[in-house]
C-alpha cells in the first residue's frame, strides 16, 4: 500500500494513550491535543480544535479502556466512550473532517475467532458494550471508519500469558503502522479490522520477547475472559496489497 499519511493533516483524540503516543512516533506531524484543550466530554472544545487546526482526518482514541474499571465506574464509560464518541462525531460531521474511530475486538462474543466484519456483535463486558455504543454513534455518519483492533506494549507487561485465548494482537507499534496505512487508504466500507495472525496470547508474548512467560488458563481468572476474539483480516489485506 502506499502510505500517504505525510500528505494528510492527522489530528488525535488519546494523544497521551499508549496508541496516540506510537502513533505520534511514527508521524510527528500528527496533531494531538491535551485534554485541557480537546476534552471528548466536552463538544465545544472538539469544535474549536477542529476549526483551529483543520484537519483532513480525525482519529477518534480517547477511550475509557479498563474493563474493571469500567464496571466501577459505569456512568464515566457511558459518558466517554458513548457521549464522547457522539460528540466526535457530530463535530466531525458539522466541520467536514473524517472521523476514525478505534474500537475493540471485544465486541464480538469470542467463541468462534475469525470474525468478519459484519458477523454477529455480542459484548461480553460492560467496557465492550460502551465500545459498541460508540460504534452505533459513528455508523451515524457516511463519512466515518470504524477501526477495530487490539493491540499490547512493545514489551509483554506480565509474568503470565494464557494459552487458551486466542486474538489477532500484536505490539503497539505494529498495530499504530497498520492504522496509519488503513488511514491513508482510500477505504469504502465503514467497518475493517486491523490485526495479524490468529495466535494464543502466550504466542504473543513470545513474539514480543517475553520468554519466561508462564502459562495461564481462563478458567484460573476471576474475570470472564473471551476465548476466541481473532480477526479475519481478509479486507485488510486488500488494502494492503492495493
Amino acid at each position: 500500500m502506499n502510505t500517504r499519511t505525510n500528505q494528510l493533516k492527522i489530528l488525535i483524540s488519546g494523544g497521551g494513550g499508549l496508541l496516540g503516543t506510537v502513533l505520534q512516533a511514527i508521524d510527528p506531524a500528527i496533531i494531538a491535543p491535551l485534554r485541557e484543550e480537546m476534552d471528548v466530554c466536552d463538544k465545544a472544545s472538539i469544535d474549536a480544535a477542529l476549526a483551529k487546526y483543520k484537519p483532513d482526518v480525525f482519529i477518534h482514541a480517547a477511550a475509557f479502556t479498563s474493563p474493571p474499571r469500567c464496571d466501577e465506574h459505569p456512568m464515566l464509560a457511558l459518558e466517554t466512550n458513548i457521549i464522547g464518541t457522539g460528540n466526535a462525531v457530530l463535530s466531525a460531521e458539522e466541520h467536514g473532517v473524517r472521523l476514525v474511530y478505534i474500537s475493540t475486538d471485544y465486541v464480538f462474543k469470542g467463541d468462534s475467532g475469525m470474525y468478519l466484519e459484519d458477523d454477529e456483535l455480542l459484548p461480553q463486558n460492560l467496557y465492550a458494550w460502551s465500545k459498541l455504543g460508540g460504534e452505533c454513534a459513528v455508523r451515524a455518519s457516511a463519512n466515518a471508519l470504524i477501526i477495530r483492533t487490539s493491540f499490547s506494549p512493545d514489551e509483554f507487561p506480565y509474568d503470565a500469558a494464557f494459552v487458551d485465548q486466542y486474538t489477532s494482537r500484536d505490539s503497539v507499534s505494529v498495530i499504530a503502522g497498520l492504522i496509519l496505512q488503513v488511514v491513508s487508504a482510500d477505504v469504502k466500507e465503514q467497518i475493517i479490522h486491523v490485526g495479524t495472525d490468529r495466535k494464543s496470547v502466550k504466542e504473543l508474548a513470545l513474539k514480543l520477547g517475553k520468554e519466561d512467560v508462564k502459562d495461564l488458563r481462563r478458567d484460573e481468572v476471576s474475570f470472564s475472559a473471551p476465548r476466541d476474539t481473532s480477526f479475519n483480516t481478509e479486507l485488510l489485506d486488500k488494502y494492503l496489497n492495493t
